[in-house]
């Protein structure tokens, strides 16, 4: 078997080792946080992932070159706040011609960029870049609950070589060539994500999160095929099974987020309660720059921005919603 970098120790990261480590693979696991890494190397268990021993297989390390050094592949899921600092320095050091399977959800820095164009751009087209995405929550993962995903690589070959590499008789893994329109569906879902969990804040009802999942998905399809992706992607397991499952587990850290604002708590203490990143959060500032930039409607991305960043209450953003000119459903 091979040798698999993966870098990134939330409870994603975590998970795809557990999955890589059980099919017999050699994993290096970059821990960010010394003492976190400390911890795990020590108990075996990664507070992230609680209740799920790290096997021998699993080695812990918080360098980035000693993490991918002999490695055969590179697992990247480190959240999208510090990506691209921990990208420059793979790109030191990592060989040409590895591929990298990209899983984090979310929009880079100020141009917005995905993970891929960013992965790309750093490592000179150098290296073949996957994008992971699905409807995957890591603690059903890491349970070897019953799951589907999606890998998506301009390039077959890679895509299937991926595809192969995470298969397992829990995960069964789907290719795409459509790379722009996965990782766009799996960083805008997290933004209608926050706002399905505000309606639950807010105790509002079934018809309230069906209207806003529906017309979610068609603004966040509207800016994807603006960005160049396909619009069947978006009805596809990286689109609407994302959605779904995002904006409904309890697991789910966005949605998490969404119910703390929909109870009238500040910002800044559902995040420090919930203690990982919420990658909803930054995505919406990032998808309404792109909105604006592209003349793409995006009402519900608008007002979750004004309710994260503005003050805006809820309620005021839900009345505005509804209170909109009279559309045409279909864009």
């Amino acid at each position: 078997m091979s040798r698999v970098a993966v870098l990134g120790a939330g409870n994603w990261g975590t998970a795809l080792s557990l999955l890589l480590a059980g099919k017999g693979h050699d994993i290096s696991l970059w821990v960010y946080d010394p003492d976190q890494a400390d911890l795990i190397a020590c108990t075996r268990e990664n507070p992230f992932l609680p209740g799920h021993a790290l096997p021998d297989e699993i080695e812990i390390t918080t360098s980035v070159p000693e993490a991918v050094s002999g490695a055969e592949t590179v697992v990247f899921v480190v959240r999208s706040e510090g990506a691209l600092d921990v990208a420059r320095l793979m790109s030191d050091c990592l060989p040409e011609g590895i591929p990298v399977i990209s899983a984090t959800k979310g929009l880079i820095g100020d141009s917005c960029t995905t993970m891929s164009q960013a992965l790309e751009t750093l490592l000179c087209g150098r290296n073949p870049i996957v994008a992971l995405s699905g409807p995957n929550i890591a603690a059903e993962i890491a349970r070897g609950v019953p799951t589907a995903t999606v890998v998506a690589s301009s390039d077959p070959e890679v895509a299937h070589a991926a595809q192969s590499l995470l298969m397992t008789p829990f995960l069964r893994v789907y290719t795409n060539s459509d790379v722009i329109g996965v990782e766009v569906a799996g960083a805008l879902k997290n933004i209608i994500a926050i706002a399905a969990g505000i309606c639950d804040g807010m105790g509002l009802g079934d018809n309230t999160k069906a209207a806003l999942l529906t017309r979610g998905l068609a603004e966040i399809t509207r800016l994807g095929v603006k960005m160049g992706a396909r619009q069947a992607t978006f009805m596809g397991l990286a689109g609407i099974g994302d959605l779904i499952v995002t904006c409904a587990s309890p697991l789910s850290r966005n949605h998490r987020v969404g119910i703390g604002l929909g109870q009238g708590r500040p910002l800044r203490e559902v995040l420090a309660e919930i203690g990982q990143v919420a990658e909803g959060v930054p995505t919406t500032e990032a998808a309404f720059k792109l909105a604006c930039e592209t003349g793409t409607p995006m009402p519900i991305t608008e007002q979750m921005r004004e309710v994260l960043f503005c003050g805006k209450l809820p309620q005021a953003a839900v009345a505005d919603l509804m209170c909109r000119e009279p559309k045409d459903e279909v864009w």
